[in-house]
Order: C-alpha cells, then structure tokens, then sequence
C-alpha cells in the first residue's frame, strides 16, 4: 500500500525561516521610508498588518515547499468551486443531515465536543472549514460497503451513476494508510460516532493529478476518500450543480480497476449530464483542469 511519511520542520530549521523572514521584514520596512505619522497609523493597525504578513508568508510557504517530484503531473488551473456552494453549512446542520441518513449513527458525543470544544480550536492554514464526516465503521460492516451506503443515500436524494456499483470490495477499493493513521489520529481526540474535522474541498490542489497533490499534502495534511468526500456531497448537494466547476478527486483511496492488485486509480466525484457521477481514473494523470484532491487537516 502506497503511504507518505513527512517529518516535521525541526526547530533549528524553523528558527532559521523565522530569521529570514524576519530580516526581509525589516529591510522593506526600512526601505519604505515611512514618516513618523504613517510609522503611528500602521501601529494603530497592528492587527491588519499581521494578518496581511501572515497570508503572504503561508502563500510563500505552500509555494516554495512544494516538492518537484511529480510536477509534470500539474496543470494551470482557473476552476473554481459552483456559486451556489459558499462553504461549509452550519456543523450542526451537517450532523443531523447525516444522521437522518443513518439513524443508527449516535450524536451525543458529538454534539458535546462542538459545542465545548470546538470554539477552542484554531482552523489549521490551508483549511477552509470544518465538516462532519462518521466513522465508517458505523455506517457499514466494511469500507466498501459504507462508500455504497452512503452513494445510495445521495441516489436517493438527487440522480446519481455510480461506474464502480458492485465492485467496491477489499480487492478493488482500499484506503491509503497514511489517511487511516491520521483519521484515528483524530478519533482519540473524539470519541463520537461522527467527527469534526478541517477539510478544504479541491481548491487547494486544483490541477494536479492525485499522486502530485499528494506529494504536496503539509505535514498535518492527509487525502480524503471515497467515503469521507461522498458524506460531503450528502451534506452539501450544492456543491456539484454544473459541468463547469471544479470536481473532486478522492485521494485518500486506491483502486484496483481489474482486482488484481493494481492500485494504480483513485475514485472522483464528477458533475456531468445533470447528474453527480461516482467512478475511478488514473492516479497520476493531470486529465483535466478541473478537478482537484480533497484533503483534510489534523486539528490544531
């Protein structure tokens, strides 16, 4: 099975960032030459500016971190996301839509931990919001069989083809043990039947083939699949309404099209003759501008 492991920036290496970012800073303010009032305005706006330095220093950072390995398996991208989609809805409204699909799906841990704990938490760089997604393990007996529940669940609501009905077994569809190792990272943060989780929805990967955007996961960044990706589309319909629109990829999985143990595609959410489509491609194909990987994040 295909796994990525990272090591976090060591504190030495952070330090001589910081130092360099630090002395660019100060050099362009120097250079600017402000006058003593300007110099007090900006003051009065220390809030403002550090956000302004702090968007522009994780621009940099995502862009010169970027690992070259892959990147002919990247292309220009202008897709975006559809106009009726404005982000993630309200967790609670995401939690009771799931569990009016899967009554058996128990709440009150969840409810708890958005409510106590959430507000603590900081959104992690790269993340757009949080979304509720369940722990598989609670819609089906295996991950096969909860990716085909919930798909059916989304049939049931709007017109869906599902290319890979059927053939959703262990020997077809697995997950990445890169994403299996981060979703439990964060079940023992939280003990409920569904978890919370920082996730943003293609944009960030736009382009790039999934295995190009997994070079590219941060540290604490990890592919989402089949399962998790489809709940998004039960939770959020509005975000596949039309043929020009930037389409998913599920990076958290692998699929073998022939089953036998050829890992080489990876499952897609795709709008396309007034339909959502569920079905599979080649993991290192770039095929069109628009789709990208969804990802998620652990929590900070």
């Amino acid at each position: 099975m295909a796994t990525l492991t990272r090591e976090a920036a060591t504190d030495g290496q952070v330090e001589q960032i910081t130092r360099v970012a630090q002395d660019a800073a100060r050099k362009t303010i120097k250079d600017f030459a402000l006058d003593k009032d300007g110099a007090q305005r900006v003051h009065a706006h220390g809030d403002e500016l550090a956000e302004a330095v702090r968007t522009a220093i994780i621009a940099s950072l995502n862009n010169l971190s970027v690992p070259d390995k892959f990147k002919n398996e990247e292309v220009v991208s202008t897709y975006t996301y559809p106009p009726e989609y404005t982000g993630p809805k309200p967790i609670l409204e995401q939690v009771q839509a799931l569990k009016t699909a899967f009554p058996q799906l128990d709440v009150t841990a969840t409810l708890e931990f958005v409510e106590k704990v959430l507000p603590m938490l900081q959104l992690p760089a790269g993340a757009e919001g949080w979304f509720a997604i369940p722990r598989w393990q609670k819609v089906a007996a295996t991950y096969g069989e909860a990716v085909e529940k919930v798909l059916s669940a989304i049939g049931s609501k709007r017109t869906l083809k599902n290319y890979r009905q059927g053939q959703l077994g262990p020997d077809r569809l697995r997950q990445l043990l890169r994403s299996v190792n981060m979703f439990e990272e964060i079940g023992k943060q939280q003990t409920g039947d569904i978890l919370i989780v920082p996730v943003q929805y293609g944009l960030r990967h736009r382009g790039r083939s999934v295995r190009r955007a997994r070079e590219c996961f941060l540290v604490n960044e990890f592919g989402l699949g089949a399962f998790a990706v489809s709940c998004m589309a039960l939770t959020h319909p509005e975000r596949y309404v039309r043929y020009k629109e930037l389409d998913t990829d599920c990076a958290g999985d692998e699929y073998a099209p022939d089953a036998v143990g050829d890992f080489s595609n990876a499952p897609f959410l795709y709008f396309d003759d007034d339909r959502l489509e569920f079905g599979t491609f080649w993991f290192d194909s770039a095929r069109d501008i628009y789709f990208g990987s969804v990802s998620a994040f652990l929590p900070q």
